[in-house]
């Protein structure tokens, strides 16, 4: 299998569940660097400031450099942003230069898509930069 090498930056949106390791996986293997993979993830806003936000971003930094560091990766840069998923991943992309961003889709169906909306499917038509979708296996 031919595997699609970059020295660009890749985006994966990280929410510790099985799906998006995975999509960072594929993120570690398509980049020349691992230096060159962005982690985001998005907590939900909060209504008012409260004492107490800049925690909120510590504990979280810490719980997701240790979940990537047991699933053996390297201390890696996370971003901790907070709002609208899919605003938030798309400027993220932006902002730092993306060439691509790797992103799971959960698979829930469509029914559940219908009603709720797809963050992934979102990205996908608000993103400046390719973004790859990965499916969940069945």
């Amino acid at each position: 299998m031919t595997v699609w090498m970059t020295d660009r930056i890749v985006v994966v949106p990280l929410d510790m569940s099985e799906f998006s390791l995975k999509a960072l996986g594929t993120a570690r293997d398509m980049v020349n660097d691992i230096s060159n993979i962005r982690i985001v993830h998005i907590l939900p806003p909060i209504d008012r400031p409260v004492l107490g936000s800049e925690y909120r971003e510590e504990q979280t930094r810490a719980a997701m450099s240790a979940f990537i560091q047991e699933h053996g990766y390297p201390k890696m840069e996370i971003t901790i942003l907070a709002g609208d998923p899919v605003k938030q991943i798309v400027q993220f992309a932006e902002d730092c230069g993306a060439g691509l961003i790797v992103i799971p889709s959960h698979g829930r169906g469509m029914l559940t898509e219908m009603l709720l909306g797809s963050t992934t499917y979102s990205v996908v038509r608000r993103a400046v930069c390719p973004v790859l979708v990965l499916k969940p296996k069945k």
